[in-house]
């Protein structure tokens, strides 16, 4: 999806700061999971944490997704 903005150079934002911000905005209100913002903003994840970190954003993490993690670890490196 393309978008047509209004001259953002002049609020002194790059495009990927834009999309960033975006990205993050959208995780705080829980609209998109981590992972599809760190695509969106077109970062690594572990970036995107840290740009959440930066702005106080807490990191919606739950049991289910503790569960889903170890279950994909044990996948990839079996005991």
């Amino acid at each position: 999806m393309n978008s047509e903005l209004p001259d953002i150079e002049t609020a002194g934002l790059s495009a990927a700061e834009l999309r960033l911000e975006l990205a993050c905005a959208l995780y705080a209100r829980g609209k998109i999971s981590a992972v599809t913002g760190s695509h969106l903003a077109d970062v690594d994840l572990i970036t995107f944490q840290g740009a959440l970190m930066e702005r106080h954003i807490p990191r919606n993490y739950t049991l289910e997704d503790l569960h889903d993690d170890m279950e994909a670890l044990n996948k990839l490196f079996p005991a």
